[in-house]
């Protein structure tokens, strides 16, 4: 469908046209309409599906129908990273209209904070926030929310693994008149499920293609033990010139830290970002990494979500992720709009029967591609059965828990 059928303002189609989309993707198409009629709802589909857009647009023309010089529209995200990647959109898409935004985070500097402070207080029209920096200037006592009649949460599933449920509640407290509320997951968990019934009226709710990588993926498993992981990186992207972007996954900092140093080590064009960065060198390293002057970015899951960086050739996962649902949403980093990419995972014997898992849920068996003979042989694949009741297959239910 068109983004002309979907009731937006001229202003909006020439900012898109302008900027080179006609066509909606299929949230788009399903939820603009609903959010432009003012219904609450609640939006799940997984990482490079348009979800951004498609609460943005709808937002931008219902800030410019019925808002002066007062904030309308509260974005909630769980990481700075997103809101600044939304407030960039609402930016790009409201050339035409006139609205104003900001991204209200933490981590900057105290000329930051002013210039927050004066957002919050002046009545910017779209504030886009994560909870705990919002609920910082609540605290303080000089944000009034009372013209705010559009709460969006986005990335709700996040916020939620990352405990901002009464960050969220409390900040649901401060908005007397709310209207409307839109909430949009990449996973329809039970916690999902419960607060969407505590936040949302009569929702209308849209679900697509939960867990299923982009068919552009070409997904690919390497059995191999861990010390045998560095050099197998080395030897995947070493002299490939058609790989210009390539994002390896790691599960903790100390993984990020090393695997960067081996790799800087062996010349290779590399950077990495963590927590342990502030917000102006993680920032820096994205925009050099968007530009292609870096060609290998190594990351936590900090940038498994939320982070628009078009064009990534190649995805490595260093170990099995924790959850089957961030599988996907590393290797959705790849093969964006319709594009193609590789995923590549990189599989102990500890990790075979949760990669199964995995297997089980995007409801395909990935490839094993044998170990290249200089690095040297890796294991078998064997994946045993932990049911109780003896039934075979399904492997291994992989932890819960707490990620390190």
């Amino acid at each position: 469908m068109k983004f002309d059928e979907l009731g937006l303002n001229e202003s909006l189609l020439e900012a898109l046209g302008y900027m080179g989309f006609d066509t909606a993707t299929p949230i788009q198409e399903q939820i603009i309409p609903e959010i432009l009629k003012g219904k609450d709802v609640i939006a799940c589909a997984q990482t490079g599906t348009g979800k951004t857009a498609a609460f943005v647009l709808p937002s931008l023309q219902l800030t410019a129908e019925n808002s002066n010089d007062v904030t309308t529209t509260l974005i909630l995200s769980p990481t700075r990273e997103l809101a600044i990647q939304i407030e960039q959109q609402i930016q790009g898409l409201s050339y035409f209209l006139g609205v104003s935004s900001i991204a209200i985070y933490g981590g900057g500097t105290g000329n930051d904070f002013t210039e927050q402070k004066k957002a919050l207080t002046s009545g910017t029209n779209i504030i886009v926030a994560t909870p705990g920096k919002l609920i910082s200037h609540l605290n303080l006592g000089y944000v009034k929310f009372d013209t705010v009649s559009h709460l969006i949460l986005d990335e709700a599933d996040r916020m939620l693994d990352m405990n901002f449920y009464d960050d969220i509640e409390k900040i649901r407290k401060y908005l007397p008149n709310l209207k409307q509320t839109s909430m949009f997951s990449a996973t329809m968990s039970p916690k999902i499920k419960d607060l969407a019934k505590k936040v949302l009226k009569d929702p209308v709710q849209v679900i697509l293609e939960l867990s299923k990588p982009a068919e552009g993926v070409l997904q690919v498993a390497y059995l191999c033990y861990d010390t045998q992981k560095s050099a197998l990186i080395l030897n995947l992207v070493r002299g490939r010139k058609s790989l210009e972007s390539i994002i390896v996954f790691c599960s903790t900092k100390k993984k990020v830290a090393e695997l960067h140093k081996e790799l800087k080590a062996a010349g290779e064009n590399v950077a990495s970002i963590s927590s342990s960065l502030d917000q102006s060198k993680r920032e820096e390293v994205l925009l050099k990494f968007r530009a292609k002057k870096i060609r290998i970015l190594i990351g936590t899951d900090v940038i498994s979500r939320g982070i628009d960086i078009k064009d990534i050739n190649l995805v490595i996962n260093y170990g099995v992720p924790n959850e089957a649902e961030d599988y996907v949403h590393r290797v959705g980093r790849t093969a964006r709009a319709n594009t193609t990419g590789i995923a590549i995972t990189l599989v102990t014997p500890r990790d075979m029967a949760q990669f199964a898992e995995i297997e089980k849920l995007i409801g395909k068996e990935v490839p094993k591609s044998p170990m290249p003979a200089e690095i040297g042989e890796g294991p078998e694949w064997k994946v045993k059965s932990h049911s109780k009741s003896g039934k075979k297959g399904g492997g291994k239910r992989h932890f819960k828990g707490k990620r390190k």
